[in-house]
């Protein structure tokens, strides 16, 4: 019989990695909910910053707060040439072109990547306590992580909500054309959004590195569960990839340890498979 306080550890670390999830399904629904565009290649936006960051810390040895705001400034500066180069070329173009553009840039970073720095693992190490709260083990970069990201989303509720450029942002997601007719200028918008959307994936990989080891095909392990956890969310809605964050990272920790490791993503995405047939368009799509 597994002992119950490994399980309350579960449920205590699928918190914990919620968090840092829920932040890069943001970013990722920020940019579709805006631009209306997919970014198939975001979570290895992530992973070239998780990169920057590593050779930061560990070859030019920059403090690591330092290198945490280079890795922000690194992915805002990614976002806006991914949108340049690749996105604003094909905005008008079908959906199936913007897919297969965005998806060959996720293959050409892989590759990329790659060639550069081989398929070695490489990891940020920090030199943290393990804390211990009433039996159950708690790992203090995780904890910090999920403290950062926390911030880093309220940070972003924030400036949607409370600034001129954040709410013309909201606007534009809404109606783009009685947008442009209220003196906004959709295009610069994306422009932004593309910005914001990517300083999140810096921010992501920031935290992520103090965490796991990073290696040219890391967005293949949490590409698909971001994509999940946006499509679950319902696409679009910022609250939506939030909750449905959490829910999937319990399961996984939880289901890890009842099951295993391997069965807790089987679960995952039987429940996400299952709840696509109930709730096509997500657990908090508007109905119409």
């Amino acid at each position: 019989m597994i002992d119950p306080l490994f399980i309350l550890e579960a449920v205590v670390n699928g918190i914990l990695l919620g968090g840092v999830l829920a932040l890069l399904a943001l970013g990722l629904n920020l940019i579709f909910g805006v631009i209306d565009i997919i970014w198939i290649a975001y979570v290895d936006l992530v992973m070239l910053c998780m990169y920057a960051m590593y050779f930061m810390v560990t070859v030019y040895h920059w403090p690591i707060v330092l290198a945490g705001v280079g890795s922000l400034v690194l992915g805002a500066v990614l976002g806006l040439l991914v949108h340049i180069l690749i996105i604003s070329p094909i905005l008008s173009s079908p959906p199936i072109n913007q897919l297969l553009a965005t998806g060959g840039l996720l293959f050409f970073i892989q590759s990329f990547a790659t060639l550069l720095w081989s398929t070695d693992h490489r990891s940020v190490r920090v030199n943290l306590p393990v804390l211990e709260v009433g039996g159950i083990f708690i790992s203090f970069p995780r904890l910090i992580s999920f403290a950062l990201a926390l911030l880093a989303m309220i940070g972003l509720y924030l400036f949607l909500t409370r600034t001129f450029v954040g709410t013309a942002i909201r606007a534009v997601s809404q109606d783009r054309d009685a947008t442009a007719l209220m003196g906004a200028n959709p295009l610069r918008l994306y422009l932004v959004t593309s910005a914001v959307g990517g300083a999140m994936a810096g921010i992501a990989g920031a935290l992520l590195i103090i965490q796991y080891a990073v290696h040219p095909y890391f967005g293949s392990a949490f590409g698909p569960l971001t994509f999940m956890i946006c499509v679950l969310g319902g696409l679009g809605s910022m609250f939506g990839a939030f909750v449905a964050a959490f829910i999937m990272s319990q399961v996984i920790s939880v289901g890890g340890v009842l099951i295993s490791t391997e069965m807790g993503y089987v679960v995952a995405f039987v429940i996400f498979i299952v709840l696509m047939f109930v709730r096509p368009g997500g657990i908090f799509a508007k109905r119409t």
